[in-house]
C-alpha cells in the first residue's frame, strides 16, 4: 500500500497561512514570555513541549491533516520566537551571533537531509525520516527568521513598519526570480520560508508593541486572537478544498 503525502502543497494559500502563522507565533510567544510574565526560559519550555506533542501526532498521522499540519507550523513559529529571545536576552548572545548560529544550524540540517536522501524536495513527503528533516529545517528557519527580524527592527533601528517593508521587498524579489529565471526552486523556497518569518514577526510586533517603539499597541491578546481566528478559517477552507479534491479523484 502506497503511503500518502503528509505536508501541504506549496501554493499561494500556503504562503498566506505561513505568514499568518508567523504573526501568531510572534504574538503568542510574546504573550507567554512578557504579557503573562513567564520569562523566556519558562516560555521556551512551554512552547517546546507544545511543539513536541503536536509533532508527535503529525509524525504518526497516516495522511495530511491541514489542522494538524498548521498546528505544528504554528508551534515552530512560537518556539522559534522563544528560542531567538532566549538566545538574545537570557544567554546575551545578541541577534547577530544568534542569527549566525541558527543559520549554520539550518545549513547543517539541509546538508544532512541532502546527503541522506539525495534531494531536498518539500512536496510530497511520504517517508517519516524525510518528514523529520523537514520539520527540523523548518524550526531552524523560523527561529532564524525571528532573530533576523528582531535584528532589523532593534539593531538597525528600522522599526517594525520599515522592517516589514524590507522583508516584503525581499519576498517580492524571490517571487520575481521564481517567475523570470531558472534559479533552483528548492533554494527559492527556503529563502522565501526564512524571510516570510521576519515579515510576519515584524507585522506581529507592529500590532503589539507600544507606540513609543513604533507599534500600534493593540496588545498581545487581541492580536493573538485575531491571528488565530484567521488561521482557523483558512484551515477550514483548506480542509474543505482537500476533501473536494480527494472526492474528485
Amino acid at each position: 500500500m502506497e503511503k500518502l503525502n503528509k505536508v501541504a502543497q506549496i501554493t499561494l494559500l500556503f504562503w498566506v497561512m505561513k505568514i499568518l502563522s508567523t504573526t501568531l507565533g510572534e504574538t503568542l510567544g510574546d504573550l507567554l514570555s512578557m504579557t503573562l510574565n513567564l520569562g523566556y526560559g519558562i516560555g521556551l519550555l512551554a512552547t517546546g513541549l507544545g511543539f513536541a506533542v503536536a509533532l508527535f501526532f503529525q509524525l504518526n498521522a497516516k495522511k495530511f491533516y491541514p489542522a494538524l499540519y498548521w498546528l505544528v507550523i504554528t508551534g515552530t513559529t512560537t518556539l522559534g520566537t522563544e528560542i531567538s529571545d532566549f538566545m538574545d536576552r537570557t544567554l546575551k548572545l545578541g541577534y547577530v551571533l544568534g542569527s549566525l548560529i541558527l543559520f549554520v544550524g539550518l545549513l547543517l540540517a539541509l546538508l544532512t537531509w541532502f546527503k541522506t536522501e539525495g534531494n531536498l524536495a518539500v512536496y510530497p513527503i511520504k517517508k517519516k525520516r524525510v518528514e523529520i528533516f523537514y520539520w527540523v529545517a523548518i524550526l531552524f528557519s523560523n527561529s532564524l527568521g525571528t532573530a533576523f527580524g528582531d535584528f532589523l527592527s532593534d539593531n538597525l533601528n528600522l522599526g517594525y513598519g520599515y522592517g516589514a517593508l524590507l522583508t516584503a521587498g525581499i519576498i517580492a524579489i524571490v517571487i520575481a526570480v521564481h517567475y523570470f529565471t531558472k534559479v533552483n526552486e528548492i533554494i527559492l523556497f527556503w529563502i522565501a520560508f526564512i524571510f516570510t518569518r521576519p515579515f510576519g514577526a515584524t507585522f506581529g510586533d507592529l500590532l503589539t508593541k507600544p507606540t513609543t517603539k513604533g507599534g500600534l499597541d493593540l496588545g498581545t491578546i487581541p492580536a493573538t486572537c485575531v491571528s488565530a481566528t484567521l488561521i482557523i478559517l483558512l484551515v477550514i477552507y483548506s480542509h474543505k478544498k482537500s476533501v473536494k479534491q480527494t472526492s474528485n479523484l
